[in-house]
């Protein structure tokens, strides 16, 4: 998401704690422009809870579910740069945060149950693949050696 994790924490704390539904309304509520973002995610998580109570046949009751955990991490940082009177400039971090709400099971007497069942992050850069990227390593170039192209280098100027 790109927002600040500061900015994103501020949201996420009001809901941590509470019962799904009560989150809901909170965030409905809300506003910050990154509440619309964890309520779409916190739906994600209510989903996935409720698919896995129907379809893979865990007994999870949806309406004893509450947030367990709500966090807002540092994504990676774009650096820019605004133009500034007389030739300057000025560097500013634009910075990206990744959200994981974690969903558990509240018991009967109102203690809490050790499953988690609908654990969601959104990241904030999404490139389509999950393969890690590498940098290709520079090499000099071929059948000439570093003497010549420093000699060739230095008679240029």
């Amino acid at each position: 998401m790109r927002v600040s994790p500061q900015k994103a924490r501020l949201v996420l704390d009001l809901i941590k704690g509470r019962r799904v539904e009560d989150a809901l309304n909170t965030l409905i509520f809300t506003k910050k422009r990154v509440a619309a973002t964890v309520e779409k995610l916190l739906r994600s998580a209510l989903e996935n809870a409720n698919y896995l109570s129907s379809e893979k046949g865990l007994d999870v009751d949806v309406d004893r579910l509450y947030v367990k955990r709500a966090v807002a991490n540092d994504g990676p940082r774009m650096k820019r740069i605004r133009p500034a009177p007389m030739g300057r400039a000025y560097h500013y971090v634009r910075r990206i945060s990744h959200i994981e709400i974690e969903l558990a099971e509240r018991g009967k007497s109102g203690e809490a149950v050790a499953n988690v069942v609908g654990a969601e992050r959104v990241s904030g850069t999404s490139t389509g693949s999950s393969k890690p990227r590498t940098k290709a390593k520079g090499k000099a170039p071929a059948g000439k050696s570093k003497a010549k192209v420093a000699k060739k280098f230095a008679g240029a100027r």
